[in-house]
């Protein structure tokens, strides 16, 4: 989801926090003020406000008692309930959308993952965290699911901060690129081994998350 001229404030306010979300620009433990994304989106106090509230209530950001709102730090615990939903949903909306994209959906793919591959050659880890997204969105876009899309979303923007601080630590350069194995499973009609790979790209990353985490690394 990008933001869309002829949408509403509100939305394209929810979209622009979405993105810095899903981006790693807010990091863990971060404080979000209606104030500081108001300079940072050049949005209303009142969208941002609904924004937050729909964020908060998604899970993306947290409300604390003090009236405060972060950005979640993860435990062991959530990266191991993460890593068994995603598991449990994404290869199953990979394959479907891979069985249902064709050349144009698939030369699409390739274009983001195109950007992908400049982002991890010059380490630029926010580029490799918005065409990451774009390239698994694109193809559980093409499921045509009206549940399980939602809820994979929701779960990307809990994961999304701490797979920024991984990134940082790891360097972009080093990360498996397992979109590879995808697009050549898709080009040969394989929607199984779509999804394998798609698996394993999820796997990888949130068990390095998880590493951090044993190893009392701080996700800020």
């Amino acid at each position: 989801m990008g933001l869309d001229d002829k949408a509403p404030a509100h939305l394209n306010t929810y979209l622009g926090i979405r993105e810095l979300i899903l981006c790693g620009d807010l990091v863990p433990g971060q404080p979000v003020t209606i104030q500081g994304l108001v300079g940072t989106l050049n949005a209303g106090m009142t969208p941002v406000r609904e924004a937050l509230r729909r964020l908060t209530a998604e899970g993306a950001l947290r409300f604390h008692d003090n009236r405060r709102i972060t950005v979640p730090v993860l435990t062991i615990a959530e990266v191991d309930e993460l890593i068994f939903a995603r598991l449990a949903l994404e290869p199953e909306l990979a394959r479907r959308g891979a069985a249902r994209m064709r050349a144009p959906d698939i030369a699409r793919l390739e274009e983001i993952d195109q950007h992908l591959d400049r982002a991890m050659q010059t380490g630029n880890i926010r580029d490799y965290m918005l065409f990451n997204h774009r390239f698994h969105a694109a193809i559980y876009a093409a499921a045509g699911t009206v549940v399980i899309e939602p809820l994979v979303d929701a779960l990307w923007l809990r994961s999304a901060p701490a797979l920024r601080v991984m990134c940082a630590r790891f360097g972009a350069q080093s990360l498996p690129d397992m979109h590879r194995a995808a697009l050549t499973a898709m080009r040969a009609g394989d929607a199984a081994a779509v999804a394998e790979a798609i698996r394993a790209d999820i796997l990888q990353g949130l068990e390095n998350v998880r590493a951090l985490i044993a190893e009392g690394a701080p996700l800020v």
